[in-house]
Order: C-alpha cells, then structure tokens, then sequence
C-alpha cells in the first residue's frame, strides 16, 4: 500500500538544484515521481515557473507504476488509496473525482483463508485465536511506542520485535509468523527484528486517514492520478504532457558528500514485490471473503500472501503473491521459469496437484532496477531523529526530497506527496530570504519532530 550510491538516490530522492546563469532555469528537479510533480506543481503555483524537470524513465511516476499483462491494466507499484478517517485524502479524493474503479479490500474473512505448508485450510476457531492474540499484541507495541515517546519522557528506541517479546508473545510456528508478516512486513516490507517501533507505530496513515483501504484496478492506471496534478501546470495535447519543462529518459546526478551518502546508506530501502499469474481457468475460491488468502510455511515469508482479481477483474484469471525483504531479493535473482516452478509448488500445495499452468508470469524487479534498488523506505531500528533531520538535509542548494523525508507517512505515495510540498516551500523560502538558504530553518525542524500537523504548509 506502500528511494543510496548515486544509483540509490536518484532512486529515493530528487534534487533541486538552484542556478542563477539565464536562460538556465531557476530550478532543475530530478525525479517525476509524486514528490517531484508535487514540488514542481508547488513551485509553478507560487510563480517559479522556469523550472526544469529531468526523468530518468520513459514516463512520469516513478514507483507508481501501472503495466499492462494480458489485456488487463496492473500496478507494479503503489495500489491502494486510504480513506474513511478524519483527514481527507488527496489522492483518495483525486482518484475520485476522475471516477477511477477502486474496490475496498476486506480482510474481514482472513481466519478462514489461511493454508498450512502441506495443504489444507487451518480450522478457522484456531486461526481466530491466533488472530486475536496478534491484534492484542500489536495493540501493546501501539501502546509501548506511545510510551517511549511521550514527551519529557523520550527513551530510546527498540524494534517491533522487542516490544513482542516484552509482551510474551512472538511468533514461532507458521501460522503466527504469517500472521504477524500480515501485520507487519505487509506494510513495512521488512521483518520485526530490523524495523524501528517508535517510526513506525502507531501508523498515522491509518489514523489520519482511515482504515479502508481501496484496491485501485483501473485501465487508466494508479499512475493517472500523477498525470492529473501534473497536468494541472505542465503545457499537454490529447492526454500527452508535451511540456519542454519535462524531459524524459535524462539522468542528472554527482552527489560526494561523505555525510549524505552515509545517512543515506544507512536508512533502509524496502523490497515489497507483487508477482502477477494468468491462468487458463480459476481454480481457486472466488465470490464475497475470499479475495485473500495466506500460506503459512516454516520459512517466514515464503510466497505468503495471496490475492485474486475476479472481484476487480472479472474473468481476468490474475492471482498475484506478494514477497518482500530478503525473499524478493532471493526470487528476482533467479530466472522466471524458476519462480513460477516455486510458485506452482506452492500452489498445488493449496488446490491439488490438477491445476494448470500459468499462461503468463509478470514479476517486477524493483531491487535490480539501477534506478530504484528497492520499493520503499522502512526506518532501521538505531536510526535516530538527528540523522533523520540529516538525511533530509540539503547540500549547499540541493535540496532532498521523497517518501523517506516524510517520517508520518513513511513509505506511502502520501509521504511522497506531503515531502514534495514541504520540501519546494522551503526552497521557496531560501529564493525569497538568503538566510533560509543554508539548510532548514531549526522551527520547522523541530516541528517535524513532534509530529505536527502535516497539513501545515509551514510545517
């Protein structure tokens, strides 16, 4: 639901670049993911419009990434828009005022979706309890991490796992590991053990925003909703953004300070890989609770989370898996032909050994791809709010910016979108008054600390 080398920041970040020679542009944003069309819109509204925007790829998104696979548009990226809380959403509230097809994913069945590792359903009274156990812990790590942080209170952090075994109860056997990767590495994209609990719990993207979640399967693609805003300032025909602000397939980047690259190297960059079927034929359980299912094997993270796409994409035959951290590294390393063996296993291990083929496999390579090496940010535990406040530091005047910078939301398109804002104002403040020029004003920083409110524009 949820960018280190030069490769790995031009990954995770764009820059901004002020330069003074006309006809040169005021300012050079590299990346057109949602931080740098967020920034670039940000600046253009304020009436910096001689800005320049420079994508490494063939089109705008970055990690919103919408592909076609046997007729049906998926996403390789971010697909999933939150609402029903008490903020609105921006890109839920885009994606519906452009009518896009979004299907609220009910996890409300899940006890009575999970697989052992040799087959067969788990008994849904067992699973429940099991259930229940993790919710009750998650709620404590929730409770701990409000605890460390309270203020005039502040201890030092600890991992998510930690905090389980301080509750007395981590998860040892298949069915708890797979719980507890549905309520962590799901979102974190990375385990207990690694993952910091004050950064991450509790999870203001739920709070802020709601807990319904919406599956975004549309033929216009996740990635239309950045082509909206960017539409909004950027010259366009026939749906085309024909703008010479925006060039495409350019790479722009000669980053040395020793400082940066080791904040940047330091903070983790996620691997969270969705892996597309298409089948001759369903096989699998279709109709109202089933759209999701698990598998609990003995290796934490093998093939373990499970979705179809007959309520989306009815007659599609797509199921897609998704795996992350040290699995996803593991899977994109090996042939295709390899990965749909282990797959299959897997498979027939749930349905039975008559199951057919795949006609198609689609897996996305987010680790290898020189451009990204991963999918998103999840804050190490022993990563402290100073060496944050660095990593988002600018350099004499390249400013930095994307989801990582964004700490309430961290690894979220809305991180993304909230950093690109946050981080053009405060170039706006260093071109209008020279004294904000030399990295950002100690106000705003410790702002960011607390916690305010994101919606602040001077935040």
């Amino acid at each position: 639901m949820k960018l280190l080398s030069s490769v790995l920041v031009l990954a995770i970040l764009f820059i901004l670049t002020m330069t003074s020679a006309s006809p040169s542009p005021t300012v050079i944003i590299i990346g057109a993911g949602v931080s740098g069309i967020l920034a670039a819109k940000t600046l253009h509204d304020s009436g910096i419009q001689d800005i320049l925007i420079l994508e490494a790829n063939s089109k705008i998104g970055g990690r919103i990434h919408s592909v076609q696979f046997r007729g049906h548009t998926v996403e390789l990226g971010a697909n999933w828009v939150i609402g029903g809380g008490p903020r609105s959403n921006h890109l839920y509230e885009i994606a519906s005022k452009l009518n896009l097809k979004t299907y609220l994913s009910d996890y409300g069945n899940i006890s009575a979706n999970i697989y052992k590792q040799e087959g067969g359903l788990y008994p849904k009274h067992v699973v429940s309890a099991a259930l229940e156990v993790a919710e009750t812990r998650d709620q404590f790590c929730t409770s701990f991490s409000t605890r460390l942080s309270a203020p005039g209170h502040d201890r030092d952090d600890v991992s998510i796992l930690v905090s389980q075994r301080l509750f007395k109860e981590v998860p040892t056997t298949p069915l708890d590991m797979v719980i507890d990767y549905f309520y962590n590495d799901y979102e974190d994209a990375e385990p207990p053990r690694v993952t910091s609990l004050k950064n991450t719990l509790p999870r203001y993207e739920f709070l802020d925003f709601g807990d319904q979640t919406y599956f975004l399967a549309d033929s216009r693609g996740f990635e239309s909703i950045l082509v909206y805003i960017a539409k909004q300032f950027l010259s366009h025909k026939h749906e085309v953004i024909r703008d010479q602000r925006l060039k495409l397939n350019k790479v722009l980047l000669n980053l040395k300070q020793q400082w940066k690259t080791q904040a940047i190297y330091e903070f983790d960059m996620a691997v969270y890989t969705k892996i597309f079927l298409r089948f001759p034929y369903k096989f699998w359980p279709s109709g109202p609770e089933t759209e999701f299912f698990l598998y609990a094997h003995e290796k934490r993270g093998y093939y373990p989370i499970w979705q179809h796409l007959e309520t989306e994409m009815p007659g599609s035959n797509i199921l897609f898996v998704t795996v992350t951290d040290e699995e996803a590294k593991r899977i994109e390393q090996q042939p295709d032909i390899k990965i749909q063996e282990e797959i299959m296993d897997v498979l027939k291990k749930m349905f039975g050994n008559d199951i057919p083929e795949p006609e198609e496999i689609l897996i996305p390579r987010w680790w290898s791809n020189r451009f990204f090496k991963g999918s998103f940010s999840n804050w190490p535990i022993g990563y402290s709010q100073r060496r944050h406040m660095q990593l988002k530091e600018p350099v004499g005047r390249i400013y930095f910016s994307g989801e990582h910078t964004y700490s309430r939301y961290l690894g979220y398109a809305d991180a993304a979108y909230f950093a690109g804002i946050e981080t053009a104002n405060h170039l706006i403040k260093c071109i209008k008054h020279e004294k904000y020029c030399n990295g950002y004003d100690r106000h705003s920083t410790i702002d960011r600390l607390h916690n305010e409110d994101p919606y602040d524009p001077d935040a």
